[in-house]
């Protein structure tokens, strides 16, 4: 088995990974640098990859193999510090997550993705513009999330089928209520949307998370 770390914005390198190749890049790792491990990684019929950073970190990583159709690259995730991700994908954090990524066994997980084709992996965050209240309808697969305002829809994938689970914020005080899926979608007079701790900047009609036609590869 060939495996590789990716070290992301200097994160520290657990005991368990300090013997493997690393290779350093960005806090969001640039297209170039995941490009550069897949052919030492293409060596090897089990390709393992490990994902030393955030959950954006990984997101960047999952993207880039899902457009260019190399999702079978086994792929281990250790976050420094606890992260809606890790929580969604029962990985752990710091040596103990690494410890399952270099030792564990690849299983096919739900691939969360967007209509703009990239891939969640913690949570994603809708608001109106200028973190006003969301206006709009949304449903998960067929059933209505909430129609008229709320604070917020928040979206996370899951660990196992169907995939995807969203809520709509009505209050602070009030418990929240996930409704499971295999799509989550909304409709919208204009939104912004946040996924992974990153807003985009552009201001949208529509927003769909969706359980992708192909699995990733957890190391767990």
């Amino acid at each position: 088995m060939s495996t590789h770390v990716l070290r992301c914005d200097g994160a520290p390198v657990p005991i368990a990974l300090a013997s493997l190749p690393n290779s350093p890049t960005s806090a969001i790792p640039d297209t170039g640098h995941i490009d550069e491990l897949l052919p030492v990684l293409a060596a090897d019929s089990l390709p393992r990859l490990i994902v030393l950073g955030t959950d954006a970190a990984l997101a960047a990583v999952l993207t880039h193999l899902m457009r260019t159709e190399r999702l079978h690259v086994e792929i281990g995730y250790v976050p420094v510090d606890k992260t809606y991700g890790s929580r969604a994908y029962q990985t752990g954090t710091g040596n103990a997550a690494a410890k399952r990524a270099l030792e564990g066994r690849a299983t096919e997980t739900p691939l969360i993705r967007d209509d703009t084709g990239t891939v969640l992996i913690g949570r994603a965050t809708i608001t109106g513009p200028g973190g006003e209240k969301l206006e709009g309808e949304a449903y998960v697969d067929d059933t209505l999330l909430f129609s008229g305002k709320v604070t917020a829809m928040q979206i996370s994938p899951m660990l196992e089928m169907p995939g995807v689970r969203a809520s709509a914020q009505r209050s602070i005080m009030r418990k929240r209520r996930w409704v499971e899926g295999r799509a989550a979608q909304l409709g919208t007079p204009g939104a912004v949307v946040t996924r992974d701790g990153i807003a985009n900047d552009r201001v949208v009609p529509r927003s769909t998370f969706y359980r992708h036609h192909e699995p990733w590869l957890l190391v767990r």
